[in-house]
């Protein structure tokens, strides 16, 4: 590298000693004048690579350039251009090289300290060794040998008392930076690497929660402390941190008394807050520190009814060692080390408070990442679309997460207040109705509000990946979403256009469209722009436009991603985009409860199927789904979700009922994608049931094919492919579009083919969604009616070509569709009903 970079420099001085010569008449080169360079160092400035046109009206214009010919001109910038890139490569390289340096010189670094922890280890085993020799009858405890050493108490009453406390947490914490306090071991599933953002590590056994990370980042020391100090601007569970006394060592550092509040993540469990000293100095290495732990005592927090929602937790010394690199940048420590109380949450949510994965996702890792984030954000080699500042987006990111938070704990000082309702109630309501929901320009702010209602709940899901999951609601919001509450809820950033929802009937016309706006390095957090395209058929309005656009958040859909939960969180938002746009965030979090094996992570896909078109397929298939179901079986993840809506003081009620209902619909809907996407809902012999009481998907198959048979005297299938597993696989790939829907009041699907999934554009866990009045036009469902009866009569009828519609709203043509009654091969009894559309396409 060293060589690579003196290269350059070789070739850059060669060439900057050239480029000051042209040829003159005689055919010797002479040197320019410097009033020459200056002029064409100008030109240069405003035009790097000028034209032809251009370099001879130079020459008119600067008298001091007519004795050089414009051939010379070209070659000069030519060599200009030259050297500038030869000195932006030079730049880049030694940049490049000083991060290794310092790469190398923190990988050293871990080398030694993981050695001196084996002569440790190693000394530890001798000597129990020796116990057990010398003495084997007798109980020996070994507590001794690794019992960390209690910390003495000192007065935090007093600026003395503070001083030592502060020095014996600096001491602590060190130890745990780059000593072996704390049994450190890798974290799972990632691995230090060329591209790896940082060295990342996780305690194994020691009291409490601990997580440590360390990397190299190309900021200074003091800035760096800042950033990370400011913990609310990158700690998004944090609500809010006040510094109450601060006061200088008398070291040349200060001591600060702290007092922080987090958000719980789920509603089954309470919020944390912290009474902290922290303590900021310099070490006579250069480097800076930022060390901290909690106060013994009550400190300040809380009172009254808000305490209740609070559960004091434990901060062990942790803290921040950043050290100077040469040449510009650091080497950032981080430790995070808490006691998180978690005798105070239900006992299915404890291992999330007894993890120190989750601890190292939540607040180490991220604080990495978040300064890495800003380092290249002022470099410049991140660029964002739509022109906005990464302070914008980050702003915007942090509010749509925070809002979501206020919304799942509800707290009483904001403004929350819980609405009765009966004691079996699933879903809990709560009402703000002194949330301050203005902003600074008053064209922006809500007008005329009653207040602000959200619809919450929590649940527990069994062996669903969270990733999977929240991809899934990510990518098929039709699936699960009511079109007019979000056109209810987008009316809401309107002055004076409250209406309640069905007082405008709008469809959901189109797909939605997804911009993003801006992503973390990793692409761990995804800021996006979605548009609902939808229209309003009302005959005042016409065919009007009712595109609604939503501000949406999307993190942890990487299922390799061990501890990380996942989110999506959104809000509707103006079409113009404004900085200061009031924001009232809907969403949903899973958290993983039980962290993934090795196994199941090797067993699993990255990207598994989302429709249950795998689980029909025959063969080697069911092997891959029973090898999923036994190395995901008994992984646990706990699902919030909460939903917020603006609401006039008279219609409160209405809202009430409505946001009540729509909510139990959504965890309806999330249920039957969670069963879908489970490897523990598919069967490893024979698939998946198609719906309750239905057969299952090979019986019904036989049942569709005998029945055609039968009734219309010709093979729906090729003779070859009628025997055994083999009907299946081939109707499932048939080319005509086949859809069987069930015999009630309002007929609605229960199987489709491939084919039909694809005319239909859903998938077949929303499928049962679908009724068959709403695939056909008002033509098409005029034929079905006046053709229904002799249906049921003869057991078949051939409908004639016509136009359906899409769940999406697209135009679907067919030449002909041919009905017939499907027999159980029981009692030939009337199972259901099933269509075959033939040579279907999208008009």
């Amino acid at each position: 590298m060293a060589m690579a970079v003196a290269h350059h420099q070789h070739r850059e001085s060669s060439s900057g000693s050239s480029i000051n010569k042209h040829l003159n008449d005689a055919g010797k080169y002479v040197r320019y004048t410097s009033e020459q360079v200056e002029a064409l160092e100008r030109v240069y400035a405003e035009c790097p690579k000028p034209s032809s046109l251009r370099r001879q009206q130079l020459i008119r214009d600067c008298p001091i350039l007519s004795n050089i010919e414009p051939k010379q001109i070209k070659v000069w910038f030519q060599n200009r251009r030259c050297r500038e890139k030869q000195r932006k490569e030079s730049s880049r390289l030694q940049t490049v090289n000083r991060k290794l340096s310092a790469m190398n010189k923190l990988l050293m670094e871990e080398n030694d300290r993981l050695q001196k922890q084996v002569s440790q280890l190693v000394c530890e085993n001798g000597y129990m060794r020796q116990q057990l020799h010398t003495a084997p009858a007798t109980d020996a405890s070994c507590d001794s040998v690794v019992t960390i050493p209690q910390h003495s108490l000192r007065d935090a009453n007093n600026p003395a008392g503070l001083l030592s406390i502060a020095e014996e947490t600096l001491a602590e914490f060190l130890s745990k930076a780059t000593g072996t306090a704390v049994d450190w071991v890798q974290m799972p599933g990632m691995k230090p690497g060329p591209d790896s953002v940082g060295i990342f590590a996780i305690s194994q056994s020691c009291s409490g929660v601990a997580a440590r990370a360390c990397g190299l980042v190309s900021l200074e020391p003091t800035k760096i402390a800042e950033i990370l100090k400011d913990r609310p601007s990158w700690f998004w569970d944090c609500r809010s941190l006040e510094v109450f006394t601060m006061f200088p060592a008398g070291n040349g550092g200060t001591i600060e008394l702290i007092y922080t509040q987090t958000y719980a993540p789920t509603t089954l469990a309470p919020a944390r807050d912290f009474w902290t000293l922290r303590y900021t100095t310099s070490l006579d290495n250069g480097s800076f520190v930022v060390c901290e732990r909690s106060l013994s005592g009550s400190g300040a927090g809380t009172s009254g009814a808000s305490a209740a929602q609070f559960v004091r937790a434990e901060m062990l010394p942790s803290g921040y060692l950043i050290r100077p690199c040469e040449g510009g940048g650091s080497i950032i420590h981080i430790v995070d080390h808490l006691n998180l109380e978690a005798w105070s949450v239900p006992e299915v949510l404890r291992p999330l408070y007894e993890s120190s994965k989750v601890v190292a996702q939540k607040r180490t890792i991220a604080a990495l990442r978040y300064i890495r984030q800003i380092a290249q954000e002022t470099s410049g080699e991140v660029v964002y679309s739509l022109g906005r500042q990464p302070s914008v987006l980050r702003t915007f990111s942090q509010r749509l997460i925070r809002g979501f938070n206020d919304a799942v704990n509800g707290f009483n000082d904001d403004g929350w207040s819980l609405i009765n309702c009966d004691g079996a109630e699933d879903i809990i309501m709560a009402i703000n109705s002194t949330k301050n929901l203005t902003t600074t320009n008053p064209a922006n702010s809500f007008a005329f509000l009653g207040g602000i209602l959200c619809a919450k709940a929590s649940m527990l899901l069994q062996n669903v990946p969270p990733a999977v999951l929240v991809r899934f609601l990510r990518e098929h919001r039709s699936e699960w979403a009511d079109f007019n509450v979000d056109a209810y809820s987008a009316a809401s950033l309107k002055s004076g256009s409250y209406v309640y929802p069905g007082m405008r009937p709008t469809r959901f016309t189109g797909g939605q469209i997804i911009m993003p706006l801006g992503h973390t390095i990793e692409q761990e957090e995804l800021l996006e722009v979605v548009r609902l395209e939808g229209h309003s058929f009302s005959q005042e309005e016409g065919f009007a436009s009712r595109d609604i656009h939503l501000l949406q958040i999307c993190g942890g859909v990487d299922e390799n991603a061990v501890g990380a939960c996942s989110e999506l969180v959104f809000a509707p938002i103006d079409e113009m985009f404004p900085d200061d746009a009031p924001l009232f965030p809907s969403g949903f979090r899973i958290i993983p409860l039980e962290s993934k094996t090795s196994d199941s992570k090797d067993a699993l896909a990255t990207h598994r199927t989302l429709d249950l078109t795998s689980s029909l397929e025959v063969g080697s298939a069911t092997n891959h789904n029973a090898g999923d179901l036994n190395s995901f079986h008994n992984t646990r993840s706990v699902l919030t979700i909460a939903f917020q809506f603006p609401f006039e003081s008279s219609l409160q009620d209405n809202v009430v009922s409505m946001a009540r209902q729509y909510v139990r619909n959504v965890i309806s809907s999330v249920q039957r994608v969670a069963m879908a996407i489970s490897p523990s809902g598919l069967s490893p012999s024979v698939g998946p049931k198609l719906s309750p009481g239905s057969p299952e998907a090979l019986t019904l198959a036989n049942w569709i094919c005998q029945s055609y048979s039968f009734h219309l005297g010709v093979e729906l299938l090729q003779p070859d492919s009628l025997g055994g597993d083999s009907m299946l696989k081939h109707l499932w790939h048939h080319q005509d579009a086949i859809l069987c829907c069930s015999l009630k009041s309002v007929p609605v699907f229960i199987f489709a083919n491939q084919a039909g999934l694809d005319m239909l554009e859903t998938t077949f866990v929303a499928l049962q969604d679908i009724s068959l009045d709403k695939i056909f036009d008002e033509s098409g469902r005029k034929t079905l009616c006046t053709d229904f009866a002799k249906l049921m009569q003869q057991g078949f009828a051939y409908l004639p070509a016509g136009i359906c519609m899409s769940t999406m709203g697209r135009h679907v043509s067919y030449e002909q569709a041919i009905g017939w009654k499907v027999l159980s091969g029981e009692d030939n009894s009337v199972h259901c009903l099933a269509f075959s559309f033939v040579n279907w396409s999208f008009v």
